[in-house]
C-alpha cells in the first residue's frame, strides 16, 4: 500500500488520525455558527442558560466555552462515526439513482452532517436535557425544547460540521478498515 492511499486529509494530515482533527474543528466551527445565531436572537440562552445547565453561575464567556466544547465533543463523535466501515461504505457507494450518484462524497458528508445535527436535536434537547435539568433540580417545566429554532440551529450545526469535515478530511480514497480502526 502506498503512502498516498493513507492520506486522509487534503491539508497534510497523513494518517488515520485525520478524522479527530476534522471532527473537532468542524464541531467547533459548527457550534460557533449555531451559537452566534442563538446569541443574536436570545443572548441569555448562551450566556446564562448553558452555564446554569451545569449549575454554574453565568460569568463572561463561560456559556460560549461550554457550547464550543459541546461542539468539539459532538464533532469528534461525528468524525468517528462517519469513518467507520458501515457509514463510510454507505457514503462512498455509487447507487443506481441519478440524484445520489451525481453527488460527490463531500456533499454526502454534508448530508450526513445534516442528519447528525437533526439526530442530536432529537436526542439532546428533547430527551437528555429535560432529564438532566430535573436531576439538577433546575428544570422549569419549559422542556423539552422542541422549538423550530432549536431544530434549525442543530441542523445548521450539522451542515457546517459536515462541510468543514469534508474540506479537512478526504474520504474518497480512504480504505474502509475494521470497525474500530482509525
Amino acid at each position: 500500500m502506498s503512502a498516498e492511499s493513507n492520506n486522509t486529509s487534503s491539508f497534510g494530515v497523513r494518517s488515520a488520525i485525520g478524522w479527530p482533527i476534522g471532527g473537532a474543528v468542524g464541531g467547533a466551527i459548527g457550534a460557533a455558527v449555531f451559537g452566534l445565531v442563538i446569541w443574536l436572537f436570545q443572548p441569555a440562552a448562551i450566556e446564562a442558560a448553558i452555564p446554569s445547565a451545569y449549575g454554574i453561575d453565568p460569568a463572561g464567556v463561560t456559556g460560549w466555552l461550554i457550547h464550543i466544547g459541546h461542539g468539539v465533543f459532538l464533532g469528534l463523535v461525528f468524525g468517528f462515526v462517519v469513518t467507520r466501515r458501515p457509514i463510510l461504505s454507505a457514503i462512498r457507494m455509487n447507487p443506481e439513482t441519478d440524484v445520489i450518484s451525481s453527488t460527490s462524497v463531500a456533499m454526502r458528508v454534508v448530508g450526513a452532517g445534516l442528519a447528525y445535527g437533526i439526530a442530536i436535536w432529537a436526542v439532546v434537547p428533547v430527551v437528555v436535557l429535560p432529564v438532566w435539568m430535573d436531576a439538577l433540580g433546575t428544570g422549569d417545566g419549559g422542556f423539552p425544547i422542541v422549538a423550530v429554532e432549536s431544530l434549525l440551529g442543530h441542523a445548521l450545526f450539522g451542515v457546517v460540521l459536515g462541510l468543514v469535515f469534508a474540506v479537512i478530511v478526504d474520504l474518497t480514497d480512504r480504505e474502509t478498515g475494521e470497525l474500530l480502526e482509525g
